[in-house]
């Protein structure tokens, strides 16, 4: 039995880190982040009446306003007569993306109506106080001083931090089109709201693709880049896919707690032992416009190519702000 158990995706009651159970929630939140790079948190402290309206409200905008866009993109790209050839640089999903710090832009998104833009808002809160917690919580396992990554994180102007919210509509193919294809998140910890009952994003853990169950009212908690590089590689982000469904349209909230754009990325000296820096020093933003073109592609060249940046001493002016 505790074999398996062992092989369990790691689902964490993230109330237990108030009791008698701290330690023992710590060891499984240190563990989910060594090994998974990934876990779910149940009981995190956001309302289920909060979560359920922006479902409610999330599901109602794509029928209304995302769903019939969506059909004439695939039909315009003739996806919906899928033959043999697999498709690999196109996402079969709808997405919309909203930013919320430095500076929101919910009032400028066309579509959206006031009480979902309200419950976003609202919901957005929230997902950052968790963020920020979480933060904490990686410091204390980390043995960095309280305050430690969200110092980090900040830059001059607070943190990045945004919403991409998308829907994945029935695919008539899924054997030859990813709903979204294999990659690492380029930020800082991200926070994912999914459909509890389709199912389909899996992630890579010891050359195997293993499914991330949905489960009701859970948060699913991973790590981007960047905490990889601040901790040296103590933690790594993890590969992670969407596979597309041919019965179900699965919603996808995924919240980005990031860096600020000029914030200076590096290893953590308490977490450098002698002369093991493997990791590069680089400013958060051109880290992100290399980013936007290898999204898709194995994330080590990525660092070796801000290890050349580095090299050059690029970080110059902007690194001193």
């Amino acid at each position: 039995m505790g074999e398996t158990m062992e092989l369990a995706f790691p689902v964490i009651d993230l109330s237990k880190i108030n009791g008698d159970e701290r330690q023992a929630t710590m060891d499984m939140i240190k563990d989910a982040c060594e090994n998974w790079g990934f876990f779910e948190l149940m009981n995190h402290g956001i309302s289920h009446e909060l979560m359920d309206t922006v479902e409610k409200h999330t599901k109602e905008h794509y029928k209304k306003c995302m769903e019939q866009r969506f059909k004439e993109m695939v039909a315009s790209k003739g996806l919906d007569q899928l033959a043999q050839s697999e498709i690999d640089d196109l996402d079969w999903e709808s997405t919309f993306f909203v930013r919320h710090l430095p500076e929101s832009n919910i009032n400028e998104i066309p579509d959206l109506g006031d009480d979902y833009r309200e419950v976003m808002k609202e919901f957005a809160l929230e997902l950052e106080k968790l963020a920020e917690k979480l933060l904490e919580l990686l410091c204390e396992n980390l043995g960095l001083e309280q305050g430690y990554l969200k110092n980090v994180f900040n830059g001059s102007k607070g943190p990045t931090f945004g919403t991409k919210v998308s829907n994945y509509p029935p695919c008539p193919k899924p054997d030859l089109i990813k709903g979204l294809r294999a990659h690492t998140d380029a930020g800082g910890i991200i926070l994912l709201f999914q459909d509890d009952k389709v199912s389909g994003l899996q992630l890579l853990k010891d050359g195997n693709w293993i499914d991330v169950p949905p489960m009701k009212h859970s948060i699913v908690v991973n790590l981007g880049d960047q905490l990889e590089v601040i901790t040296n590689g103590k933690y790594k982000s993890v590969m992670h896919r969407v596979i597309a469904q041919t019965d179900g349209t699965r919603m996808s909230i995924a919240s980005f707690y990031n860096p600020g754009s000029d914030a200076v990325i590096y290893p953590a000296p308490a977490l450098v032992d002698k002369e093991a820096e493997v990791y590069p020093k680089f400013v958060f933003e051109d880290y992100m416009k290399l980013y936007a073109g290898l999204k898709f592609n194995a994330k080590e060249p990525r660092f070796e190519a801000m290890k050349g940046m580095e090299a050059n001493d690029n970080l110059g002016a902007t690194a001193t702000i």
